[in-house]
């Protein structure tokens, strides 16, 4: 396989950040959806965030700091999903190449994360179901029996990884709050302030925030689809979506909200962020298919990314339903 250098974490490359194409054509779109205003000022391609103007040293610690967090004590590992032939990415890895984009539009974000407010942090469940509830932290690290579960991640901009998350299944939540047969449909919102999530120089206009997700009520059940407390071993750090997300490995990432504070039962396909901003190249479902490309590129391969020093990846093809396809095919047959 061929094996690509990428950068250290504090060099600038287009490697290293969203492609161009990518962003210009969503600006472009957004623009014409919700007004002017709103376009290639929204985004400052050139890795303007914070964390590029410390020194190595400074951003090393701060790095240390973000996912030197508690360990989770208590949790089983499930056997069905202890490995999968690809390595697990390394946790440094791991942390600095991110997706969140209330804090930005590169992929090294993980320092502006570090301003997402998580204490006393509260879940919302409502809706259709015949128990709602409202979980604080400790509800779900207790109430439901945590395990790790080592999965793949496909991202719909063609990069992968593997990581080891430690939760719960979805499922659990299903039968502690009984969505009613009315139920359809499960939406999912993140956390957004404002005040908070946009960093310096960083300005959204009006998109359609808070972030939103959603899955149908079968997909809300599968035994694959996880929610995240957790990864390599302690509480899941504000750059991976701390302290609730969504995992769903046979989904493009996109599909993962990250930092939940509401989940609601609903009878109606619910409207999701990127859906909402474009329909045709971001889809509902979202399932990984490497013989369905993305308007602007082919999903058959991907960047599988699991090593420093920096970062480096490995082409690799891509599985369908990224390779879950004994656990999820039967919901779309």
């Amino acid at each position: 396989m061929a094996l690509i250098r990428i950068p250290e974490s504090w060099e600038i490359s287009e490697n290293q950040i969203t492609p161009p194409r990518l962003y210009y054509s969503r600006r472009s779109f957004i623009k014409s959806l919700v007004g002017a205003g709103i376009g290639a000022s929204l985004l400052p391609l050139g890795g303007c965030q914070a964390g590029s103007n410390i020194g190595k040293s400074s951003s090393e610690t701060a790095l240390e700091k973000s996912i030197n967090l508690p360990e989770i004590k208590s949790f089983n590992k499930n056997p069905n999903f202890a490995k999968v032939n690809r390595p697990i990415a390394e946790e440094k890895v791991a942390a600095q190449y991110n997706n969140f984009y209330e804090y930005g539009g590169t992929k090294k974000i993980w320092l502006d994360a570090q301003s997402l407010p998580t204490e006393n942090w509260k879940v919302e469940v409502g809706g259709l179901v015949k128990n709602p509830r409202t979980y604080d932290l400790d509800d779900l690290k207790t109430k439901f029996p945590l395990e790790e579960r080592i999965y793949r991640f496909r991202c719909v901009e063609a990069w992968s990884m593997v990581l080891p998350w430690i939760g719960f299944p979805m499922k659990a939540l299903l039968a502690d709050v009984e969505p009613t047969a009315k139920a359809k449909y499960v939406s999912f919102t993140s956390f957004y302030d404002p005040e908070i999530t946009t960093g310096p120089g960083f300005h959204f206009g009006s998109l359609p925030w808070p972030y939103r997700e959603g899955l149908r009520i079968e997909e809300m059940a599968n035994e694959l689809a996880f929610f995240a407390v957790g990864i390599y071993g302690h509480d899941l750090p504000k750059q991976h979506g701390a302290p609730l997300r969504m995992v769903t490995p046979w989904k493009y990432g996109f599909k993962g909200a990250k930092s939940i504070v509401r989940i609601e039962f609903v009878a109606e396909q619910p409207a999701t962020y990127w859906n909402t901003i474009d329909s045709n190249e971001y889809k509902f479902e979202a399932n990984v298919n490497p013989n369905v490309p993305h308007p602007r590129w082919s999903q058959a391969t991907e960047k599988f990314i699991s090593k420093g020093p920096g970062l480096s990846w490995e082409i690799k093809e891509t599985l369908p339903y990224n390779g879950y396809g004994e656990y999820v095919a039967g919901l779309y047959a």
